[in-house]
């Protein structure tokens, strides 16, 4: 035997079906104020400037025309000369056990590492030095450390 349905859910049975009556309801008046034969202008929407869907068209702006010549996608080429930047520094310190140092630029305040191959055989601290710099594994070092004349 089965038990008679409780209050709750008879009302909950009806809610859905009322809900189902709704939905039915909303689809025959779609079907019934489609667009079925109407003309084509009335079934394009457009977007103004602002992004926002209208049903004129925009007006019509000529736009710029840009030669396409004169549009530089680059990098600026750094000028360089055939010499390279000769930097004035004087050597901070210097392990010969180790056979490395660093050269202070006198410009910048800037320590550069510098070895032992790339520096006369008699360099010492304290003495000031002409270098140039190259990239290394780390940052840029001093090379082709020479005394000044």
């Amino acid at each position: 035997m089965a038990r008679p349905a409780s209050f709750g859910k008879r009302e909950n049975e009806k809610k859905k079906q009322e809900k189902k009556q709704e939905k039915l309801k909303r689809k025959e008046d779609r079907k019934a104020n489609a667009l079925k034969g109407a003309p084509m202008e009335e079934m394009f929407a457009y977007v103004d400037e602002n992004g926002q869907l209208t049903s004129t068209p925009p007006e019509f702006k000529p736009k710029k025309v840009i030669d396409p010549e004169s549009i530089i996608i680059s990098t600026p080429k750094k000028e360089e000369s055939d010499e390279p930047t000769v930097l004035h520094g004087r050597v901070e310190r210097f392990v010969e056990e180790k056979g490395y140092g660093f050269i202070k630029d006198l410009a910048s305040g800037v320590n550069y590492f510098f070895h032992i191959s790339a520096a006369p055989n008699d360099i010492e601290e304290g003495k000031k030095v002409f270098f140039e710099l190259e990239r290394g594994q780390r940052d840029m070092n001093a090379v082709r450390v020479r005394y000044e004349e």
